[in-house]
């Protein structure tokens, strides 16, 4: 967010194809506004009269994404076929197998990874419980929080996993649609606070979740995982089931009466959404394909939303027409018609989202070739309430709510900091002992941080001392450039993983640590880690982004901000991690040398691409 509004990244993409070259920093050979390979919301998206995909064809075949994944959870294979795995996905769960394990001539070592559903990141005390058990007993003995504020299970056995999402569902969670091509896990701010605007942040979060659930689908899921028990069914409150009923109105209806805002193919590709309050950037609001910001007068009633459209981080390599972009300013709702629009919107990349090429279905490119006028247009069809003017906004923060905070009069919360947001042995069993014993919520932040909150001041100074025993001694001070790391699982387990990022970020940002001191640097930046160019860990938009792109190979991304606002460019496309030291010290001592004035993502920028290039092959002299 930037002074006026959180358009210091997003003014260069507005309106025109070209503004990717200078936002992304990589040339784009999209396809021009002329339509070509867009789809309908037809029983399989085709694209007049073309033949639609198999993935298309096999959504609009499947029964509202029953089979054949029904069919086979029952057989004694360890794994699924290709066609049950993608029905799988919308179910919350992705196929792996343990790389480490492979042999050659020998079996997979399948698993499941298994991904939560929980709206701003809120795990309640039974939950939690819950899953922590079920990781011991039947996953890996690991749960990890993701940069979408769920938690993640892996390891988990295909004859295991009706029971695993089974009693995830009895212990009132849910893993529908959190993965799949249909609305994911809504972001917004983790922090408990029942001051400003944060209930109704939390509040909209949860009602655009309950909104975009899917109807005939979420039957599908608990037929499978609770034999169809229908008391676990979704139930909006009565505002967002009003407007859910409209879904079956008008331009915003899919012609599916079953799935009337999703209709039997679903969306093109996977869809976000965050919501976060004003100045308030914890949840990487431009990354999102839609990112609300809700104005609250001073007693904390909603008064409406800025709109942000077309963020996304996904690209890949050696795909120029692929690309991370920030989201376009769209303006300013009026709150009682903000989830009319975010239907809405959902409804137009439905019908205009490319069915045809995968890696161009995303709604940011739809936005690029197109331009924000076709879509302002565009969306008349589907929202006939007035879109004014951005409201001014502070300037965003980073927020990450690490340490101990007043949460309500009486009440506290305390930030644990997980580097990689992984949780295993004695610090996942004291994590247990706490909750259980103190029945405390547990909230998960989009930087991969845990926070327990509900408690009581009485309780605090125990609570102190068992952190201190389990190894948080002082959760609000780590590391500096621990503190807002993050990277994606990759290896062994990711299937799309060329290389590492989870298993050796600690280790990385040791050695940039020790270069730093060895300079004299005492400020941080912040940095950011992915096994492959498909931008989980959102590397985009750091300061230094650290891309797969071979065996102990990374893309070298620079010269995004602090507080998430502005696209990283790259420099380097591959840089063996080998020579990270080698690489970046003349570039960190021409920074170190301008007097710490600015923060290394603004150096850069403002030293311009051909200097720093300069700088980066400096050590190859």
């Amino acid at each position: 967010m930037a002074e006026a509004s959180m358009t210091e990244a997003s003014m260069a993409a507005a309106g025109a194809p070209d503004a990717a070259i200078a936002v992304n920093g990589m040339p784009s050979t999209t396809a021009a506004s002329s339509g070509k390979g867009y789809g309908g919301s037809g029983a399989a998206g085709a694209v007049g009269g073309a033949t639609p995909s198999k993935l298309e064809q096999l959504k609009a075949d499947s029964g509202h994404l029953l089979e054949p994944l029904l069919g086979e959870l029952a057989n004694e294979r360890p794994n699924f076929s290709e066609n049950a795995v993608q029905i799988l996905k919308f179910h919350g769960s992705y196929q792996q197998d343990d790389r480490d394990n492979r042999q050659k001539g020998q079996e997979k070592d399948w698993q499941m990874m298994l991904r939560l559903r929980s709206p701003g990141g809120c795990i309640p005390a039974q939950l939690y419980l819950a899953i922590d058990e079920l990781a011991d007993r039947l996953g890996n003995g690991t749960l990890r929080a993701t940069t979408r504020q769920a938690f993640q299970m892996h390891g988990v056995r295909k004859e295991n996993l009706k029971e695993v999402i089974g009693t995830i569902v009895r212990h009132l969670g849910s893993t529908l649609a959190a993965c799949g091509d249909i609305n994911r896990n809504v972001m917004a701010p983790a922090a408990p606070y029942v001051k400003g605007g944060y209930p109704a942040a939390r509040a909209l979060a949860e009602s655009v979740a309950d909104l975009l659930s899917p109807k005939a689908a979420e039957g599908s899921y608990l037929d499978i995982w609770v034999d169809g028990d229908l008391s676990y069914r979704i139930k909006p409150k009565a505002q967002v089931a009003a407007v859910k009923a409209r879904q079956s109105e008008g331009p915003v209806f899919s012609g599916d009466g079953a799935e009337p805002l999703y209709g039997s193919t679903y969306l093109p590709r996977k869809f976000k959404v965050a919501v976060t309050v004003p100045g308030d950037n914890s949840v990487d609001l431009l990354t999102q394909d839609i990112g609300l910001v809700l104005f609250s007068d001073p007693s904390g009633r909603p008064q409406g939303c800025n709109v942000y459209v077309g963020g996304g981080m996904g690209r890949t390599h050696n795909k120029e027409e692929t690309f991370a972009r920030t989201a376009d300013p769209l303006g300013y709702v009026a709150y009682g018609q903000v989830l009319d629009l975010v239907q809405a919107i959902v409804a137009l990349q439905r019908d205009h989202g490319d069915r045809q090429q995968r890696r161009h279905a995303r709604m940011k490119y739809l936005i690029h070739d197109r331009g924000i006028a076709w879509f302002e247009q565009e969306l008349k069809r589907y929202f006939q309430h007035p879109i004014k003017s951005l409201r001014k906004e502070p300037k965003a923060q980073l927020n990450d709510y690490l340490g101990w905070h007043r949460q309500a009069p009486g009440k506290w919360f305390v930030g644990i900091p997980l580097l990689c947001g992984r949780l295993a042995g004695p610090t996942k069993a004291g994590l247990r002992r706490l909750v259980d014993t103190y029945k405390l919520e547990v909230r998960i932040t989009p930087n991969q941080d845990l926070l327990l909150c509900n408690i009581g001041t009485g309780q605090r100074t125990t609570l102190v001392n068992a952190l201190a025993a389990i190894g948080f001694e002082a959760p609000e001070a780590p590391p500096l450039l621990a503190r807002h790391a993050i990277a994606c699982p990759a290896l062994p387990l990711c299937g799309l993983a060329v290389t590492e990022a989870e298993r050796i970020l600690p280790e990385v940002l040791d050695r940039l640590d020790g270069l730093l001191r060895r300079i004299g640097i005492e400020k941080s930046l912040l940095v950011r880690m992915t096994g492959c160019p498909n931008g989980c860990a959102r590397p985009y938009m750091a300061e230094l982004g650290l891309v797969g792109s071979g065996s102990d190979q990374y893309q070298l991304w620079l010269g995004g901000t602090p507080n998430l606002t502005r696209l990283a460019e790259p420099y380097l496309e591959r840089m063996p991690l080998a020579a990270l030291e080698s690489t970046l010290e003349p570039l960190l001592r021409a920074w170190h040398s301008d007097g710490g004035r600015r923060s290394f993502g603004d150096f850069v920028v403002n030293s311009g691409r051909d200097v720093v290039s300069t700088w980066l092959t400096a050590a190859e002299a």
